[in-house]
């Protein structure tokens, strides 16, 4: 990936392994599909260290055919010169759970930077959950996202990313302490028609980010996309209620192209701003799937 232009200062000789070298070049490749029984199975696989999947679980007792993926790394933290890949399908009719094992922590960096690059495709009538656990920068990261998603009309997906203001219980405190983050989201169909295009530059040492109109008062930021039929959107948007409370803000918003919706969730606890991606995820299901989301695990 092509550095965007706001991290060009960012840019110096390393003096340890080469940006994207064995171990710092993390890709992975995977498909679900229906199998001959309706199940729909985690049917492709290819990856390369340190990406880690674990083999999909079926523990979902409203819907014991759907694969609920963990994607792990035997990396420790994204540090700079590390460059991942996601390519994720999901086939015709097809649906599938995925998160990560643990929160996403960005150590210091001085030289480089870190990214993750996705790619998401829903065939038809497919259905995909996509719920990470929080992305946790710490003072001085860099750190650029960028994701496309090629879905198609009758296609429903819940993308959800988590991202604090830095290490909480840190000694001397480490809110928005960090260097850049660099996140973009955008959609297509699959015969290239635009829907949308998202991009966020948050660089504290230029722009405050705890300022009226941007974060304010608040120190984790949830960022979830539904993409859906217009039908379907319209349902989950008339549940979905807008909420501006002491310990939580909620805003919803149509995306263009009639394609899906886009919700913000603000909050100054992590526990508070998960329970709530997690609610919105679990109305998105009972609209299209006719169950909830399961309660999550006690240790998550």
């Amino acid at each position: 990936m092509t550095p965007p232009r706001e991290l060009l200062p960012y840019l110096c000789e390393r003096r340890g392994a080469p940006s994207a070298s064995v171990g710092k070049r993390g890709w992975l490749r995977m498909a679900f599909e229906l199998d001959g029984a309706g199940r729909s199975i985690l049917r492709e696989l290819e990856r390369r260290t340190p990406i880690i999947v674990q083999q999909e679980l079926y523990f979902d007792e409203a819907m014991p055919t759907m694969p609920c993926v963990y994607l792990l790394s035997s990396g420790g933290p994204n540090v700079d010169g590390d460059r991942y890949e996601h390519h994720i399908s999901v086939r015709r009719g097809a649906f599938a759970h995925l998160s990560t094992g643990a929160a996403t922590k960005l150590a210091e960096m001085t030289s480089d930077y870190s990214s993750l690059t996705q790619t998401f495709e829903l065939e038809a009538d497919s259905y995909l959950e996509y719920l990470p656990e929080p992305t946790i920068p710490c003072r001085h990261a860099r750190y650029v996202s960028r994701a496309r998603i090629v879905i198609d009309r009758t296609a429903t997906l819940f993308l959800a990313e988590i991202y604090l203001s830095g290490r909480r219980h840190k000694r001397g405190g480490e809110r928005f302490a960090f260097d850049i983050l660099s996140l973009a989201t955008a959609a297509e169909r699959p015969d290239g028609e635009q829907l949308f295009a998202e991009r966020m530059v948050i660089e504290p040492s230029r722009h405050a980010p705890d300022t009226l109109g941007a974060m304010g008062r608040w120190e984790v930021l949830g960022n979830c996309f539904v993409l859906a039929p217009e039908q379907i959107t319209e349902q989950i948007y008339t549940q979905i209620r807008p909420t501006a409370a002491q310990d939580l803000a909620i805003g919803v918003t149509r995306l263009p192209s009639h394609c899906g919706l886009v919700i913000k969730v603000l909050g100054n606890d992590t526990a508070t701003v998960k329970r709530t991606t997690r609610s919105l995820c679990s109305t998105v299901r009972q609209v299209v799937k006719g169950s909830r989301l399961p309660d999550e695990f006690p240790w998550r």
